[in-house]
């Protein structure tokens, strides 16, 4: 019974510890701005950036963001978002793709979690198909920030927490690829698909002075 109590105690002071850590300030983070992202990466071209509404960006409650689109000389086009919270305690968080896509019409049809390897890199993504009427995208989202990238949502938010306590810090991005199907066979899938990886595996390793 005593040894019983004592843990419950070392539980609970160690829980109001961990609340007095976590729940201080952020400690400030040096870093490019999202505008600044490459407009050359690898073989891809920027083609424009498109800004997000008031609306959207009060839903999103990011403090840098950049949503732009790339193409290369094979016309393959590749849609990028990126959406950057300096911190994360105050209720502002990232919000999944998971719930956001089909909110604006898009139904995922297939959603696997892989590796993207090769060049050095070996990136955790989350890769989904999604489908809207006869328009389907291979979309490959990851979360990016504090020296790390994660697709697993509930492993970032369990790091977050650590991170807080440990780091001072709860800044964090969403990094989100877009690779449109230009065609209806199962070719066209797996060019969009392709194309999706060769990107990431080009832009992850640009994204750490944005992305620390």
């Amino acid at each position: 019974m005593i040894l019983r109590a004592a843990a419950v105690a070392a539980v609970i002071l160690s829980g109001g510890v961990y609340a007095s850590v976590a729940h201080g300030p952020d400690r400030p983070v040096a870093r490019l701005p999202l505008g600044d992202l490459p407009c050359a990466v690898d073989r891809w071209q920027c083609t424009g950036d498109t800004p997000l509404d008031r609306k959207t960006l009060a839903v999103l409650g990011v403090d840098d963001y950049v949503n732009r689109a790339y193409r290369d000389q094979a016309l393959q086009t590749i849609g990028v978002y990126i959406g950057y919270y300096g911190s994360q305690r105050q209720g502002a968080s990232i919000h999944s793709p998971q719930n956001c896509l089909p909110g604006s019409g898009w139904q995922p049809v297939a959603a696997s979690r892989t590796t993207i390897e090769g060049a050095g890199v070996s990136l955790p993504v989350n890769k989904y198909i999604v489908q809207k009427g006869l328009e389907r995208q291979v979309v490959l989202y990851w979360y990016q920030g504090r020296g790390r990238a994660v697709a697993n949502e509930y492993v970032n938010k369990f790091r977050l927490m650590l991170d807080q306590a440990t780091l001072h810090r709860s800044d964090g991005a969403l990094v989100r690829i877009v690779s449109p199907v230009a065609g209806t066979g199962d070719g066209a899938l797996q060019q969009a698909s392709a194309s999706a990886d060769q990107f990431a595996r080009a832009l992850y390793p640009r994204l750490t002075p944005y992305l620390p």
